[in-house]
């Protein structure tokens, strides 16, 4: 009966979270469109020592060897609230047609370009008997959430965005000996995206883009950025993938662990959805509703962390994360029209480090308080390759927490992350795939705040 209580409370949450996943984890907080936030203990010491930590069944995600030093089955579920906040400031943007009409890119700064949303984690693992732990988690490794002004001066370039993912990881691990644990699981991983952005059919007009069609250059009499249309892309996909890890207890109070998260490739499918064409347009076969593809990498990590307990009452811990982000080179949308150029953002992203340290305090068996601060690098290599889809820059995360056991078999965690962001500039051009989009040119006035909960049963 016991095993058959755990079953339904697991099933339950499993089916909970997986609804509430699909309506609000889009936003992105460690570098590119990572999310770290994966463990609220572990949000406290600012994810230092992931890997080797192993405190709760939170492990699944950051080392799944590590749930063999869970003595009894667990289960975890967590909320974090994320409140980015993203603030254009104009700074001389520039036109296509700026040396001729005079006028450079137009439009407001945008408001309020960051999204406050949720962020949830399930967490459930089982000793099997013979050395052998069962694991799953249920959370969202990747998303992104962006959206601005319809009128805004970037508005060629992005108006909204949001990618979201559901990632299902069962894992089983293996204690070999009293010092070494493996752990390996599978990664059932649902994404979906939706992107924005407005079109400018004055200037399209004005350069004789329709041409072709017969229409030269003013034939639909059309006002450079004042006849604007839009685009919607809307896709989703399934993925696979794979996490392994390992740890190495030397002794009761110290240990090491490395986790590797394979990539995983999604091709997306979806619509192209266009809105206010201009009617002169509509005896051809362009900026029609279609069907969409788009192919995207999300990257492999490679984790190595450190844990030491120096006494019974303090622990320090630290990590080291790279991201294999070079495998994001361009975002690329293709329409199942012949006529209808594909839609292409260059990205020329690079690999990433993320670095942290963490101290606990433990004063007896009921309170636990946590500190941490990480350094997280940006992928974008500069900024004529950032984008306002995504405005990411390096980071300083400064991060604390607090745990209390309420019994021998429920406590809860509460942490608190603020995140200080270099300011994140964009230097566009108005040429090359830009041409049309127009020469952005500003910076972001960025920062992010993190504040979660999570409650753990032990049975």
């Amino acid at each position: 009966m016991k095993d058959r209580n755990v079953l339904s409370v697991m099933v339950v949450c499993l089916f909970s979270l997986i609804l509430l996943s699909g309506f609000s984890v889009d936003t992105a907080n460690a570098a590119g469109f990572a999310i770290v936030e994966q463990s609220v203990s572990g949000l406290g010491n600012a994810f230092a020592g992931g890997a080797a930590a192993a405190e709760d069944a939170t492990t699944i995600f950051f080392n799944p060897a590590g749930i063999t030093r869970i003595p009894d089955g667990e289960l975890i579920v967590g909320a974090h609230i994320i409140i980015p906040s993203a603030k254009f400031k104009n700074e001389g943007s520039t036109h296509l047609l700026q040396s001729v009409t005079g006028i450079p890119l137009t439009g407001d700064n945008g408001g309020e370009g960051g999204v406050t949303v949720a962020v949830p984690n399930f967490y459930y693992s089982r000793q099997l008997g013979e050395g052998f732990v069962f694991g799953l988690g249920v959370n969202s490794p990747f998303g992104l959430s962006t959206d601005y002004d319809d009128s805004w001066v970037g508005r060629y370039h992005a108006i909204k965005s949001k990618l979201m993912t559901v990632n299902i990881n069962p894992v089983i691990a293996y204690r070999v000996n009293e010092h070494f644990s493996m752990g390996a699981g599978l990664n059932f991983q649902y994404i979906k995206a939706e992107l924005t952005s407005a079109i400018d059919f004055g200037t399209l007009d004005a350069i004789g883009a329709f041409a072709a069609m017969g229409l030269p250059a003013g034939a639909l009499g059309l006002v450079p950025q004042g006849s604007d249309g839009y685009l919607e892309l809307k896709g989703d996909s399934w993925g696979y993938g794979f996490n392994i890890g390992a740890l190495y207890e030397f002794n009761r109070n110290s240990r090491i662990g490395i986790n590797y998260r394979s990539r995983v490739d999604q091709d997306l499918e979806g619509d192209g959805d266009f809105s206010n064409v201009p009617a002169g347009l509509a005896p051809f076969p362009v900026f029609k509703n279609v069907d969409v593809s788009s192919n995207i990498i999300l990257p492999d990590t490679l984790s190595l962390s450190f844990y030491h307990r120096i006494n019974p009452a303090w622990a320090v811990m630290g990590d080291v994360t790279w991201t294999d982000w070079s495998v994001l080179d361009e975002i690329r949308f293709s329409f199942d029209n012949p006529y209808q150029a594909d839609g292409v953002t260059t990205t020329a992203w690079k690999d990433s480090f993320r670095y942290s340290l963490g101290l606990s305090f433990t004063p007896d068996e009921i309170w636990t308080f946590r500190a941490g601060l990480a350094y997280d690098e940006t992928p974008i290599p500069d900024a004529q390759h950032r984008t306002p889809r995504i405005p990411d820059e390096n980071r300083l995360w400064t991060s604390a927490g607090m745990g209390y056991k309420i019994s021998s078999k429920f406590s809860f965690d509460l942490a608190y992350a603020h995140l200080f962001v270099n300011d994140p500039r964009i230097e566009k051009t108005p040429t090359g795939e830009d041409a049309v989009r127009g020469g952005l040119t500003g910076s972001f006035d960025a920062k992010v705040d993190i504040i979660s909960a999570q409650i753990n049963w032990r049975f």
